[in-house]
């Protein structure tokens, strides 16, 4: 069990570490790669649904962090 635990941690880390960096500091996010503005009809559901993934695998993160850390599991 703290072998699949530490699997989904390592995993939600990496996912984490892209879909942080996917944000844009401009506020533009995912719809100002590449000037690719025009692509997504709406920028702030793309935005939007962007923070939504990036909510939950940090929540899966923070989740195997506390499941690892106080023993819990194994």
């Amino acid at each position: 069990m703290v072998t699949f635990i530490w699997t989904i941690q390592i995993l939600s880390s990496m996912l984490l570490i892209v879909l942080i960096l996917l944000h844009s500091p401009k506020g533009d996010g995912i719809a100002g790669m590449g000037g690719a503005s025009q692509i997504f009809t709406s920028q702030k559901s793309a935005e939007k649904g962007l923070n939504k993934v990036t909510g939950i695998v940090a929540g899966i993160f923070v989740l195997c962090t506390f499941l690892l850390g106080y023993g819990i599991v194994g």
